[in-house]
């Protein structure tokens, strides 16, 4: 069971490092998308959301054209900086950052275009800066479903398999992890460490939608 707990402990590493990118990169672009209109934006939401919908193993061909040892950026990172990310975590933590990104990136829009625009007018003229706006109201006005849509991502993030064997492979203890561990023990006739992982994956995503489903009916409404 040793090796179980390794897949586990890489998987929360993985999908908190995921989800933290998640919060920086999905909430400024759903609120950039929620604030600003411009010819194309209907393409540019299709684009963002194309993750959610793609085959996982035709992202990770996608990513091991971008970050393999021969691909656009993978080859520059090696050639300039020494850096190989193909089959390392970090290559996870990449793969499971964009299949998880709509998630947090849908909920962080519609948080946003939830928020009284009024309200955000109205500190404009008491002389607010934009960034001041932002994290005095828009941001605490758009926590609830920001947070549901985090909580989202982490699940997906755990569960993320496809991408992840394609762009970090399945090293144990180092980029083995817990949906790539649940297939490797089936494969092996190893029935218990399947089950133990199975179980394990179950619980924490039951309990994560749990507490996303308490945060999304808390809509929270303001009248000017």
């Amino acid at each position: 069971m040793e090796g179980a707990w390794i897949a586990l402990a890489l998987t929360l590493k993985v999908a908190g490092w995921a989800t933290f990118l998640n919060l920086i990169l999905g909430v400024a672009v759903g609120f950039a998308m929620a604030r600003w209109h411009f010819p194309g934006r209907d393409l540019v939401d299709a684009a963002l959301t194309l993750p959610m919908v793609m085959p996982p193993t035709v992202l990770g061909y996608y990513l091991l054209v971008l970050i393999g040892s021969q691909g656009v950026i993978g080859a520059w990172l090696l050639q300039h900086f020494g850096i190989r990310l193909i089959f390392t975590w970090q290559a996870a933590v990449i793969a499971a950052t964009i299949v998880a990104f709509p998630l947090v990136f849908k909920a962080a829009r519609a948080a946003f275009e939830n928020v009284d625009p009024q309200l955000e007018d109205a500190a404009r003229t008491l002389g607010l800066s934009e960034l001041a706006i932002f994290f005095r109201i828009s941001l605490p006005l758009a926590w609830r479903g920001i947070l549901a849509g985090l909580l989202l991502s982490f699940a997906r993030a755990l569960g993320e398999f496809g991408a992840t064997l394609m762009v970090a492979g399945s090293i144990v203890g180092k980029t083995q992890t817990l949906s790539i561990a649940v297939y490797e023990a089936v494969q092996a006739g190893q029935d218990d460490s399947a089950n133990f992982l199975v179980a394990v994956t179950s619980i924490t995503c039951i309990a994560v939608l749990l507490s996303a489903g308490r945060l999304v009916p808390g809509r929270v409404l303001v009248r000017a």
